[in-house]
């Protein structure tokens, strides 16, 4: 059964086409027109193992806020159409991660109910043009709409682009653990028998 989902989104602010495949290579077309944050979903896809396609076109003209939430409303929504019932996934994925001088610590639970917590400071309020505080608003997102607990830890980091990489590989690398098929679990990974 193919786990994939294809999400479009239209508001005053921003229009979204995103498609995912959970069982995909780490390939990626990414069109946001931001670019820093283009190169974030390129290595999303590429270390989460998915197949992903965004075209986003915003109002870029504001600021990149409206952007960069409402893809991860985007991502979190196709996740949570992709998973379907969640049968036979492991659930739990969780990840550390190093990036030069940087740590950080990503855990996911896609047990139904969101929850997010970003225990990340970065050192520049800027990488480029791209608003460093941008990453938590993304993964919120995400976490709100796929329905997960979100947990992401940076220990120590002194480059603001090395940490925001790090957060995007660490999260993503987490979650390909937690979709992934589990050969021991056939049926819902929970107790309630639902997700």
């Amino acid at each position: 059964m193919a786990r994939t989902a294809r999400i479009e989104r239209k508001t005053a602010e921003t229009q979204i086409e995103l498609s995912l495949d959970l069982d995909g290579e780490g390939r990626s077309e990414i069109a946001t027109g931001v670019g820093f944050f283009d190169h974030m979903l390129t290595l999303l896809a590429k270390h989460a193992a998915i197949d992903l396609n965004v075209k986003a076109e915003g109002d870029l003209d504001v600021d990149q806020h409206h952007t960069v939430e409402d893809v991860g409303i985007c991502l979190g929504m196709a996740v949570k159409e992709a998973l379907g019932d969640k049968r036979g996934i492991r659930r739990y994925g969780h990840f550390a991660l190093p990036m030069e001088e940087t740590l950080v610590t990503a855990a996911v639970d896609l047990g139904g109910r969101a929850y997010f917590v970003f225990n990340v400071e970065f050192p520049a309020a800027k990488i480029g043009e791209f608003d460093s505080e941008l990453v938590a608003d993304f993964w919120q997102a995400f976490s709100a709409n796929a329905l997960c607990n979100l947990h992401v830890n940076l220990h120590y980091g002194r480059n603001s682009h090395h940490v925001a990489e790090a957060v995007f590989k660490a999260a993503a690398r987490a979650l390909r653990g937690a979709v992934e098929a589990d050969p021991r679990i056939t049926g819902v990974p929970s107790t309630k028998g639902t997700l």
